[in-house]
């Protein structure tokens, strides 16, 4: 497949895009290409995209800021977790080093399985199909859900995907994996040959994790940042995004979360 070309992509736009793209090339800093782009690419879907998705690592944050505080476009962190965003005017460029949830953290090994390609015009890197799955699995807000776009990458690529790797990154959490991939059979019940057998079982047997130290503990708000926020401050669960459980801070949680925090806290049914 050739060069991924979004619809309906304006010429100030595109050379924004470029802009970035260019600036961080030349600057060296490794970078990979994610959203609608890398979408077209690993599930063949091309749609209209409103910003530009590149995947970083944390540490080259201050050296992004500064290639592109050079050609004059402003780079500012929106969550300290995982999102910074390069603008000019009304024009968006989102930098990602983590997923929401802080698990999926982008480190060297996303760039060693990068796929080369070329990207409105210009040389890159497209995110690899198992990273995608990894960090939009997570994503099961009530006014966005990723499912769908992992059902389509598997479609196209689960034949050539690398599921020890897969399963590697899922790890404990690998029963949100398996809820996708029964999910897949039940959208494309012609394709059970596409998903291995040992991947199935594997995930079957170990679907259950039992939380360190006993806790009660509710696992939701890694799946979204606001619908699971009764069930930690009103119903008595730990935060599974806050240690021992997951890699967020107090502080990470609160910016993250000080958006959609609930007013008023049901009682239990």
């Amino acid at each position: 497949m050739g060069d991924p070309t979004p619809k309906e992509l304006d010429s100030g736009t595109l050379e924004f895009y470029q802009l970035v793209l260019t600036s961080l090339h030349d600057a060296g800093i490794p970078f990979l290409v994610g959203g609608t782009f890398a979408m077209e690419r690993l599930a063949g879907i091309a749609r209209q995209t409103k910003d530009l998705d590149l995947f970083v690592r944390r540490q080259d944050l201050d050296r992004i800021t500064g290639a592109l505080g050079a050609a004059g476009i402003e780079c500012r962190v929106a969550f300290e977790h995982w999102l910074a965003k390069a603008t000019r005017g009304d024009l968006l460029v989102d930098l990602i080093f983590a997923n929401g949830n802080s698990l999926a953290k982008v480190d060297d090994e996303w760039f060693a399985h990068g796929i080369p390609t070329v990207v409105l015009g210009l040389p890159a890197q497209i995110c690899a199909a198992e990273e995608m799955i990894w960090s939009k699995s997570f994503v099961m807000e009530r006014e966005r859900f990723d499912g769908s776009d992992v059902l389509h990458i598997l479609r196209q690529s689960a034949r050539q995907l690398d599921w020890h790797r897969l399963l590697r990154h899922f790890g404990e959490h690998g029963s949100v994996l398996l809820a996708h991939l029964i999910l897949f059979l039940y959208v494309y019940p012609d394709a059970q040959a596409m998903l291995p057998e040992f991947v199935l079982d594997d995930l079957w047997r170990h679907r259950v994790v039992t939380p360190p130290g006993g806790d009660r503990v509710c696992r939701g708000t890694l799946l979204s940042r606001a619908q699971y926020l009764v069930d930690v401050h009103g119903w008595g669960y730990t935060d599974a995004r806050l240690p021992p459980h997951g890699p967020m801070t107090d502080r990470e949680v609160i910016n993250w979360t000080a958006e959609v925090e609930p007013t008023k806290v049901p009682s239990p049914v």
